[in-house]
């Protein structure tokens, strides 16, 4: 008998294949030119942080003797091997996209790399003027000799390897490290007759090397990066100040093991043997580059002026035509909920409402969860500034939010400052729920004015990721939310909710009932789907209980942009479940879910994915839509994801993924533009209606009273 296939598809593995997605972006010649130059770079930022964090544990694990097999049967040493086979295929790609494809079409569009040996006569005088004054005095060479004067690199920074000529008196060869730092600029401009012209600054770095070294014979300049572990965790039960602790904890990220050694291929092997030895890395982590290393740097390129003609042409939020432009935000929320889809909604609403709260004289109070923000948030500034004015400010920071710690460190201190009662977060758990409620004073008493999302309180993010906001003043919502609110604050377990649902408390559970629940009406009635929208589907008690409802013969469908470790279409388990996912130019990060429930159908957004640490592990929201309209909107937007024949791709149980085929041979459908066009065409009809409302004319002094 043949072996049963595994259940699970492997989370890590799962993960690439997503990335494989935004790295087909761009090779796709249909995107613009600096667009596919942006995927590309997205693809090497994306890696960067899945080395730091997932192979950094996985090294760990490895490192400690772990033989325990994860869901999908594969053991630490197992899943290295794959991932690195797995990443050198896609690296290779990703140079191969970059060296074959985008670079001859970008210096063909005036955007040119320029080496040494290219260099005209004014752009020679040029770079030497730059070294002299911007780059000379600026580096170090640090000469070393092997691990004990080995420098402190600072992880993912650029640095050159510098190979010296053995020494006359027969030493062996001797190497000078030449770090870059975190602020050295990348892109040198040259001076251009037309468009635009650059060295990269290891270039620049090797063309005058002998002015670090003078009267050495140099062998060779290489360029690398090193990744470091950053998978590490504070110990909140014995942290005194988690803020305090949480410093320590950056502090030692900065030391991490390196997991990855990326290095300008032609390295010679003993260069290459001096690095490996003295940054202890086996040969199966190191990524020799037939390009410039860190292609993530290259998102700067992307986003360069004068050249718009080879970017997406602008899709700016439109202004909702459900928030009055002329009243204020309370009024509007108060006549009816308001439902916006980011970004094709502009996230202003969110942000007046904060500001209005700021210095509504009948706000009494505002608590608000924080996970991750902008620099310079116009959120925070609302919320100091309410403070500053009296009002009650509450505010729950995530400190522990990964790569946001110090961001959310100087938030923290700084809201305190103005008179904010902070928190950082539960003890053992992150709160990603995104929450703000403002309690104000009305003539008929207080009501609470709320806002739920599934995206984080930052407005930068807003413009490019796609996600839900509900601003409601409904009292059950508002009741549950406080109640949420104080749980989380407080020491008190929360009372059972009324319309909401939380993690870890009670989330998992209601997930579970729900599909239960149309398991059982497709045995009893035939009436029953589950339709969802997530980031990730990795839960096996969620995968489990959605292959039981496909046994059952639960048409369930599933919009996942990234890890999805459940198999859809595997005979006798799950062929009723469908997988699509779409990546295109906005980042899908909105989670829907839609259970049929009999006829009488729920419709919910959350903050959580389908993930252990999501349910298990972090404090979380799942909140019901029950407006009529706002739900015949997001029922809309969700089936369009469904629809998508350009950008969408079919998840097959191996694992891979397939475009999506058109339904009859039909025109092609691309979700997020038709997203866009519908938006736009709701506010122009709003505008439309709003210009041929009749007002009649009073004649002076006529009272209406």
């Amino acid at each position: 008998m043949g072996r049963t296939p595994v259940k699970y598809i492997n989370r890590e593995l799962s993960w690439l294949e997503f990335n494989q997605r935004v790295l087909d972006e761009a090779g796709d010649a249909m995107t613009p030119l600096l667009s596919r130059l942006m995927f590309l770079a997205i693809t090497g930022s994306n890696l960067d942080e899945f080395f730091m964090v997932r192979v950094g544990g996985l090294q760990l694990l490895d490192q400690q003797g772990s033989t325990k097999a994860d869901a999908s049967g594969m053991s630490p040493q197992q899943q290295l091997a794959s991932i690195s086979a797995r990443t050198h295929r896609m690296m290779l790609e990703q140079y191969t996209c970059y060296l074959n494809e985008l670079e001859p079409a970008l210096a063909e569009a005036g955007i040119r790399r320029v080496r040494p040996a290219e260099l005209t006569g004014q752009q020679s005088k040029s770079i030497a003027q730059v070294f002299e004054n911007r780059i000379y005095p600026v580096l170090t060479p640090m000469a070393v000799s092997g691990r004990d004067d080995f420098p402190l690199l600072i992880n993912q920074t650029m640095n050159v390897c510098v190979h010296l000529e053995a020494a006359a008196d027969g030493e062996g060869p001797r190497f000078a490290i030449i770090p870059f730092g975190p602020t050295s600029s990348r892109f040198i401009t040259l001076p251009s007759e037309g468009g635009y012209e650059y060295m990269l600054l290891e270039d620049a770095v090797e063309m005058f090397a002998d002015r670090f070294f003078p009267g050495e014979q140099i062998v060779e300049c290489v360029a690398f990066r090193i990744t470091r572990n950053a998978d590490l965790a504070v110990r909140e039960d014995l942290a005194s100040d988690l803020l305090v602790e949480m410093e320590h904890l950056l502090d030692a990220r900065t030391a991490g093991d390196c997991v990855r050694l990326e290095i300008v291929d032609g390295v010679t092997p003993t260069a290459l043997g001096f690095l490996t030895d003295t940054l202890e890395v086996d040969d199966v982590n190191v990524y020799a580059a037939p390009g410039p290393v860190d292609l993530g740097a290259f998102m700067q390129l992307s986003d360069l002026p004068g050249f718009d003609n080879l970017r997406y042409e602008p899709w700016p939020p439109q202004a909702s035509p459900d928030v009055d432009p002329a009243g204020d935000i309370f009024s509007t929320v108060a006549r009816d909920d308001v439902l916006l889809y980011h970004p094709y909604d502009s996230f202003d609403p969110v942000l007046r409402l904060l500001e209005e709260a700021a210095v509504d004289p009948d706000v009494l109070a505002i608590k608000q969860t924080l996970y991750r923000t902008s620099r310079n948030s116009p959120i925070v500034a609302a919320l100091r500034q309410a403070a500053e004015r009296g009002k009650y400010v509450t505010v729950i920071v995530e400190l522990k939010a990964r790569f946001d710690e110090a961001r959310n460190i100087e938030w923290a201190r700084s809201l305190e400052q103005a008179g904010v009662q902070v928190f950082y977060g539960v003890k053992g758990f992150k709160t990603h729920s995104k929450l703000c409620i403002v309690v104000r004073r009305e003539p008929a008493g207080i009501r609470r004015y709320v806002h739920f999302g599934t995206g984080n309180y930052n407005e930068a993010t807003a413009r490019i990721y796609s996600d839900v906001s509900l601003m409601t003043c409904n009292e059950e919502l508002g009741a549950d939310a406080t109640s949420f609110f104080n749980a989380i604050t407080g020491y008190s377990q929360p009372q059972k909710f009324r319309r909401i649902e939380a993690a870890p408390i009670g989330l998992r559970e209601r997930l579970l009932e729900m599909i239960q629940s149309e398991t059982q009406r497709q045995k009893e009635s035939g009436r029953a789907s589950i339709t969802a929208k997530l980031n990730s589907l990795v839960d096996p008690k969620i995968i489990d209980a959605l292959y039981e409802a496909s046994q059952a013969g639960v048409p369930v469908r599933l919009n996942i942009r990234g890890i999805c470790c459940l198999r859809p279409g595997v005979e006798g388990l799950s062929e009723n479940i469908t997988v699509v996912g779409v990546v295109d130019r906005f980042l899908e990060h909105a989670r829907i879910f839609h259970f049929h429930h009999g006829g009488d159908e729920r419709l919910f957004i959350s903050s959580a994915d389908w993930m252990p640490r999501n349910l298990d592990r972090r404090v979380e929201l799942l909140v019901p839509v029950d407006n009529s309209r706002a739900r015949e909107r997001l029922l809309a937007i969700f089936e369009m994801y469904f629809k998508d024949t350009v950008k969408g791709r079919r998840l097959l149980s191996d694992g891979t993924y397939v475009p999506v085929d058109s339904a009859n041979g039909g025109q092609p459908f691309r979700s997020q533009q038709r997203l866009y066009e519908l938006t736009r065409e709701a506010v122009k009809q709003a505008r439309q209606s709003r210009s041929t409302a009749f007002e009649p004319h009073r004649a002076p002094g006529h009272s209406t009273s």
